[in-house]
């Protein structure tokens, strides 16, 4: 019989990915899925209906949840589309449950089983389908694309007439996947890079890239490869430690954040006040609260003398190849779950069940209830 394929339309305008490309339709095809999107859903993209052979195209994304068995969606849906969607419908992708207890309780009332890409367990298996990786990766070049186009500096040496222009100083601090994208960018870019991170394993990559590692004497691993909350002592012997690095560099990219808690307060006042005049600072964490004391989301703004910009929706100024990324994590968490034109479902399976967040009436993966307060 099939099933059906359904790929969201992003209820916000400044969200421009799609969860689907043109060149996986036919996969999900020949699995069996007959596929539905709204009319123009991948337009802001840069793709036209016409791009997607084969796919059936209906007037809105309401009508995608209620004809579909499995959603595919790159931001979590409105309430609207929620209620939209039939008893186990699957709703897959970038759903942010940390966010909102309301829309996570809509999920489990009306029996959705919404899987959660962002909760991933860290294994070998699961890194193709990492959406987390993929974006952060186009987040970090973005980073440092905006650094370079703000800072009144030259990023690499340059060498004319009158003498030689020394390389502008980049420090990024967080060295996950997007900060290392922002180092590897930057150092492309011909800038001399610093980088920090609490996690110490992160000291050989950054290395590797070209940079020189931060020594603050402040480590803190936590669980599932992300760090753990620091204590206030260790806030403070890390402060006196970066301070001098911050006010030595022309640019500060921050990307520290950790799924379902408020993002560190690492530059402070104190730094900025420190730094350079024309210096300019770049918070990828301004939407889980800001690495940086005076950033605030969406808004690029002096803090003294130095600027502060801290992008939101930052994927979407790379919308064909995020898309293309995050199309491709979709299907390859799928992909195991399609067999004889039909979703089979493992829920023994260690990724599938990691990525529950509700299922069969009740909210059910206990971090997320931990996060919400249920």
């Amino acid at each position: 019989m099939g099933w059906v394929f359904g790929v969201a339309t992003a209820p916000a305008a400044a969200e421009r990915r799609v969860a689907l490309v043109p060149e996986l339709v036919d996969r999900y095809r020949a699995a069996g899925a007959r596929v539905v999107m709204a009319r123009g859903a991948a337009a802001r993209a840069h793709w036209r209906d016409e791009a997607f052979r084969g796919v059936e195209f209906v007037n809105d994304s309401e009508e995608v949840f209620a004809a579909a068995d499995v959603v595919a969606c790159v931001m979590p849906p409105t309430d609207a589309e929620i209620r939209a969607l039939r008893e186990g419908t699957v709703l897959v992708g970038a759903l942010r449950p940390w966010e909102q207890r309301e829309r996570v309780e809509l999920l489990a009332r009306g029996r959705v089983t919404a899987l959660a890409l962002e909760l991933l367990p860290r294994v070998t298996r699961a890194q193709p389908m990492d959406i987390l990786s993929s974006q952060a990766t186009v987040a970090g070049y973005e980073a440092a694309l905006i650094a370079a186009d703000h800072a009144p500096k030259f990023f690499p040496m340059l060498t004319y007439a009158a003498g030689t222009i020394r390389p502008a100083r980049v420090l990024v601090i967080g060295c996950g996947v997007a900060g290392l994208q922002a180092i590897a960018t930057a150092r492309r870019l011909g800038a001399l890079v610093e980088a920090y991170d609490v996690r110490p394993e992160t000291r050989e990559q950054v290395l590797s890239l070209g940079a020189k590692f931060v020594e603050t004497g402040v480590t803190a691993v936590g669980e599932g490869g992300y760090a753990r909350e620091l204590t206030s002592e260790e806030q403070e012997q890390q402060a006196r430690a970066l301070a001098k690095a911050v006010a030595a560099a022309d640019v500060v990219i921050t990307t520290a954040s950790v799924p379902g808690r408020p993002a560190p307060r690492i530059v402070t006042a104190e730094m900025l006040a420190a730094m350079r005049p024309g210096a300019v600072v770049v918070d990828l964490a301004a939407e889980q609260g800001g690495n940086v004391e005076g950033s605030v989301a969406g808004e690029k703004r002096w803090v003294g003398e130095v600027l502060v910009i801290a992008p939101t929706f930052i994927t979407s100024r790379m919308p064909i190849h995020a898309s293309e990324m995050f199309a491709k994590n979709v299907w390859n968490f799928l992909a195991p779950y399609l067999a004889d034109g039909a979703v089979r479902w493992d829920w023994e399976d260690e990724v599938l069940r990691a990525c529950v967040v509700t299922h069969e009436g009740s909210v059910v993966h206990q971090r997320v209830r931990e996060w919400l307060g249920l």
